[in-house]
């Protein structure tokens, strides 16, 4: 498939690659149907450009190093890539939990995050366990402000809340800044009077094709690296199966086309988000009419 010509879809920022894995040897990876070459120029500085017919290669992208990633934007974004403030903070760990690629729409993988409700049928045990699996009443809203959607006063009963802590009510909030980049806030078990925040970076390779990897600011002075990284990922593996299994693969927009519940609250202020954006790329609609 060719590059996309959705302006909202390109004028966004995309993490596409671990910066520590950035060097002087080319690798080659697509966005939004384009293929791009990245690569670190003697001066240190990493490098995309997107390969024309032929090979050709065009100018140099935007590129910025944040969070760990590499990030760029075919188009002309008008606001900078999200800010956390998290990152900045010296006693946190930070785990980047490494790239999946999942057969689905990155927006699909958004909602997915969202979605309380499959705590206990997904992640039993972890996230989640029977009889616990009522959603209490929690808030969304598109925050007109600063153009996110988030959903607040979440709470969920966790049998794990992390790597090394039992089970309690967690404590949650959510927030999309952009389209493919959603984030989770928790009231860090080891300091009640901060968050942890999970941030998870969406590459679209195709409108039913993408890969993601989330990065932790975590309050933990308890857990071991590995046992960070293996945690996040047995929950993202778990995810995977659900989304890939999820039909269709792309984003219905349209309010009839999937009949919602209470829980879902999030899910519909996302795509009335989306919708208002006029947001195509990775849409269900957007598949139907061409």
């Amino acid at each position: 498939m060719s590059k996309t010509d959705d302006p909202v879809a390109l004028d966004q920022w995309y993490a596409v690659e671990t910066a520590t894995d950035v060097d002087a040897e080319p690798r080659r990876t697509r966005l939004l149907g384009q293929d791009i070459l990245i690569r670190r120029a003697p001066d240190g500085a990493a490098v995309v450009r997107e390969i024309g017919p032929g090979g050709v290669l065009g100018t140099p992208l935007p590129a910025q190093e944040r969070y760990g990633c590499l990030w760029t934007t075919l188009g002309s974004p008008r606001r900078d890539i999200v800010t956390i403030v998290e990152a900045d903070e010296d006693d946190r760990r930070m785990v980047a939990c490494g790239w999946v690629r999942m057969r689905a729409s990155g927006l699909r993988i958004v909602e997915n995050f969202l979605d309380m409700a499959h705590f206990p049928f997904v992640h039993t045990d972890v996230l989640g366990a029977e009889p616990h699996t009522e959603v209490p009443y929690y808030k969304s809203e598109i925050r007109r402000d600063v153009d996110e959607v988030w959903a607040t006063d979440c709470r969920f009963f966790q049998p794990q809340i992390t790597a090394n802590q039992a089970g309690s009510m967690a404590q949650l909030s959510y927030r999309v800044p952009s389209p493919f980049v959603v984030m989770l806030y928790r009231v860090s078990p080891y300091s009640p009077n901060r968050l942890d925040a999970i941030a998870l970076f969406i590459q679209p390779i195709e409108e039913d094709l993408c890969r993601a990897q989330p990065v932790m600011y975590l309050v933990d002075t308890e857990s071991t690296q590995l046992e960070l990284l293996r945690f996040e990922q047995l929950i993202f593996l778990q995810d995977r199966i659900i989304v890939e299994n999820q039909r269709p693969l792309l984003l219905p927009l349209d309010p009839r086309s999937e009949i919602p519940t209470r829980a879902d609250s999030s899910s519909v202020v996302y795509r009335r988000w989306l919708k208002e954006k006029g947001l195509r790329y990775g849409t269900a609609e957007h598949a139907a009419r061409q």
